[in-house]
């Protein structure tokens, strides 16, 4: 069977990572990578589809055909100016939505990127509003069905070089690196390489059901796969 691999969020800082390693691995047949702008990427294996995401007619489309879909779509307060609704409908809209289309054309695994301590019952913005997605992930994707696989990934404060500055994180990732033997196993700073591999090695595992991965658990699935 051909598998297709379907990456949203390709310009980020770990979605250009998956991107990067699906690239080098022949486990996937295509790889179909769906943005909102145009999108340049030269290679035999990967095609381009730009969407209008509130455009559900043209999600669908571009989601068909897919077998594993790597979600690690993500917008920041800066980039939408403090709109928690615009921030929503990026983090929270296209993950679910995405999930919807993919089940329905016969995707059988959801692979996303959420954060150490989503939890939708938290007061903060960003954790709550990750706890919501995983929750609504579960709901959409893996309803009705029992072959699915859904894997939700935590990582803490992401190691890597940003296509855009961010001061404060660029501060934290310095220190971080340098107490990270201190920091405790869940909250542990991460390459994104590492969970761009993680996310790619969970695909190959082939698990029904829902599993969620945190940093230990990542390093792991990288061994395993040795």
């Amino acid at each position: 069977m051909k598998k297709t691999a379907t990456l949203l969020g390709a310009t980020g800082l770990i979605g250009s990572e998956i991107l990067k390693q699906l690239l080098k691995d022949v486990y996937f047949d295509e790889i179909k990578i769906i943005v909102r702008n145009p999108y340049k990427c030269d290679h035999p294996k990967v095609n381009v589809e730009v969407i209008d995401f509130e455009n559900q007619v043209q999600f669908e489309n571009a989601m068909h055909g897919s077998t594993s879909i790597f979600c690690a779509i993500g917008t920041t307060q800066k980039k939408v100016k403090g709109d928690k609704k615009a921030y929503r409908r990026v983090d929270f809209d296209i993950p679910v939505n995405a999930a919807k289309w993919a089940k329905k054309s016969g995707a059988n695994q959801f692979i996303v990127v959420s954060s150490v301590g989503a939890d939708q019952s938290k007061n903060n913005f960003y954790l709550k509003l990750k706890g919501e997605v995983e929750n609504a992930l579960q709901d959409t994707f893996l309803k009705d069905v029992k072959d699915n696989q859904l894997s939700i990934f935590r990582p803490s404060l992401l190691l890597g070089k940003r296509s855009e500055t961010r001061i404060a994180e660029d501060i934290g990732q310095f220190f971080s690196k340098v107490f990270k033997f201190l920091i405790p196993g869940k909250t542990k700073p991460i390459e994104a390489e590492t969970v761009a591999k993680a996310m790619i090695a969970s695909a190959k595992t082939n698990q029904p059901g829902v599993r969620v991965y945190h940093y230990r658990d990542m390093i792991q699935l990288i061994q395993e796969e040795k």
